[in-house]
């Protein structure tokens, strides 16, 4: 398991900050006390460093399959009015990743990035309804040669930090790393109405290797 480059100066941050209490405990503190300091600390670091663990995984690559964009439970399904790029009515399927899942996120299909932007905005509770259009988030659409797939990065109450490697006029390759969301929170995903939906309410997905949709083929 390796750890992903997006948390490399803040687990320095922390192994410094807990290095600095433990050396403070162990001049202050009653031994027992200061040992108890240094557990804690030690552990703090650990939790942190595991926020920021990346796996490697197969690669799949299914030209009309969305594949998850990352690891969680499926917390929405339902057709929306989509009202930035699309302007007409979409399948959402919405992944929430909490503080225990991998945080990496990746491209759910292969195809150029037509559109990309990150809005500022609130943190509220990622599975809130309003946090989807409210929330710090980005939105990135990929055409795919017929049809377009978007997706949104949805920071949460804990997650501060979205970064996205997206450009338009990129290339996007399914399955690859397309950002990282520091701490968890969300990920929508905006499908056409006729989409084949593969997953239910309360689905555990895995980012790269659950199958969320299969597409019509475009003539």
């Amino acid at each position: 398991m390796r750890i992903h480059k997006e948390g490399a100066s803040i687990i320095l941050i922390t192994a410094v900050f807990a290095a600095v209490v433990m050396v403070s405990a162990a001049y202050l503190l009653p031994s027992a006390v200061a040992w108890a300091v240094a557990v804690a600390a030690l552990a703090c670091v650990v939790f942190v460093t595991s926020f920021f663990r990346c796996p490697s995984r197969p690669p799949v690559r299914d030209e009309n399959g969305v594949y998850s964009p990352a690891d969680g439970t499926v917390v929405a399904l339902e057709e929306v009015e989509e009202n930035e790029y699309f302007h007409d009515t979409r399948i959402v399927v919405s992944v929430f990743m909490s503080i225990w899942n991998v945080h990496v996120n990746w491209f759910p299909v292969s195809g150029t990035v037509d559109y990309f932007r990150h809005h500022h905005g609130m943190f509220m509770v990622a599975w809130h309804p309003k946090s989807s259009e409210d929330n710090e988030r980005t939105t990135t659409v990929i055409d795919m040669g017929g049809q377009k797939i978007l997706f949104r990065q949805i920071a949460g109450l804990v997650a501060r930090r979205i970064v996205s490697y997206a450009r338009v006029g990129g290339r996007a390759e399914q399955n690859t790393q397309c950002g990282f969301i520091k701490f968890g929170s969300r990920v929508d995903l905006f499908l056409p109405t006729d989409a084949d939906v593969q997953v239910r309410l309360g689905d555990k997905v895995v980012g790269t290797q659950t199958l969320i949709a299969r597409l019509k083929k475009k003539e």
